[in-house]
């Protein structure tokens, strides 16, 4: 049998590959510390594991969900939206609960796009915007982000990307960004609004690391008039530790939710109920869960800090998100040869930067998803290689 020519282009995920490597490697012996994905390896609250306990022991919850996602989820959502981020978003009309924010990213390239059709896509990047892009017949056009530029767009050089020709439908973008880590202005989301009204030009904003290292959350949504041409994704993966439960959500004019809608009911039949309910619970959490989660997170990003000294690499203390982005020695050609050499001499695996793009080429990302421990076995054993 012969695959579609949909997936002609699109390799497995790079994180895929490197899992299947790093479980050959330990089974060698090697003890392999992975510092690459960004899963978070901290419990959700308490109060939410409980209520999804709970809800699961009621006998009339199995059946199949609506496709909009329960009213009490919606509810929730829309709070949180208001109370963190100054947001209004009506729970029935304009917020779509999503089984992850990565299904929605799919699910949007599919509402929209057409053979041929351009998206502006972020390099570096998140590169499922690129294989979602790709799969729905579309085509990717790189903005470059650089260190220069405090990693934001150059709207003039997107000016003139878009004045080159062809049917531009979306832009994707992403702060705080990943992989960099780089928080957004105000200013910087205004422009980005006015960019997409100028061009006509969808801009959907994936918004999962608003919490994570940042005391200010902000949603692009927040903009004046940014509901007329933009859309927002969401996730409670980050900032509640709930990545495998896939709750993710979908925010912007009634018009999109609607038209995205039309797509997402005819690949999915809804969202468990108990697990509706206690992301519901983990919203309704207060500012004291976040700072909890926060401290954790800022002990790990010293210990990364030490690492990435050890490995004569260049960062930005004032990163959020769950990872810190750093510039390579002179010494090394691209971030795949610094990474490469690290698994192989020390059993420790830090990302490439080059998997978000050519932009990365340069850089490396280290995950905070593990334990402080882990986290100093690393710097000895990397210690241990450089003075060997």
């Amino acid at each position: 049998m012969q695959t579609s020519k949909r997936l002609e282009g699109i390799g497995e995920y790079y994180f895929s590959q490197k899992l299947r490597e790093i479980d050959e490697l330990n089974k060698q012996g090697k003890n392999v510390i992975n510092l690459g994905i960004g899963s978070p390896d901290l419990p959700p609250h308490a109060d939410v594991v409980k209520t999804l306990q709970e809800e699961s022991a009621k006998p009339n919850v199995h059946a199949y969900q609506s496709y909009k996602g329960s009213p009490v989820l919606r509810k929730a959502i829309s709070d949180w939206y208001r109370k963190w981020y100054d947001v209004e978003l009506n729970a029935d009309t304009e917020i779509l609960p999503l089984l992850g924010s990565k299904e929605g990213i799919m699910h949007i390239c599919m509402t929209y796009l057409n053979a041929g059709d351009k998206v502006l896509v972020p390099n570096p990047g998140y590169p499922t915007y690129r294989s979602a892009v790709k799969l729905a017949g579309g085509e990717c056009v790189d903005y470059d982000l650089t260190e220069a530029n405090n990693w934001e767009p150059d709207f003039d050089a997107l000016d003139k990307l878009v004045a080159a020709g062809g049917t531009f439908k979306l832009m994707w973008i992403n702060y705080p960004q990943m992989p960099t880590g780089q928080l957004p202005s105000v200013s910087l989301f205004e422009k980005i609004v006015a960019f997409g009204k100028k061009h006509h030009i969808l801009i959907c904003h994936d918004n999962p690391y608003s919490f994570i290292l940042n005391d200010n959350p902000s949603s692009l949504l927040r903009v004046p008039g940014a509901k007329d041409i933009a859309i927002e994704l969401n996730s409670l993966s980050k900032s509640h530790n709930m990545a495998g439960w896939r709750v993710g959500v979908l925010s912007g004019a009634k018009e999109r939710i609607d038209e995205i809608l039309r797509f997402k009911s005819n690949m999915d039949s809804g969202m468990f109920l108990p697990a509706q309910l206690a992301a519901a619970k983990a919203l309704q959490l207060p500012k004291s869960w976040y700072d909890e989660v926060n401290v954790i997170y800022k002990k790990r990003r010293e210990k990364v800090f030490a690492l990435l000294d050890l490995l004569q690499c260049v960062y930005d203390r004032n990163q959020a998100g769950m990872f810190v982005w750093a510039k390579i020695p002179a010494n090394y050609k691209t971030g795949y040869e610094l990474s490469d050499q690290v698994l192989y001499n020390t059993g420790v695996f830090i990302t490439p930067g080059g998997i978000f793009g050519k932009a990365g080429d340069g850089y490396i990302r280290v995950s905070l998803c593990s334990t402080e421990e882990k986290f100093a076995e690393s710097i000895n054993r990397i210690k241990a290689f450089l003075a060997a």
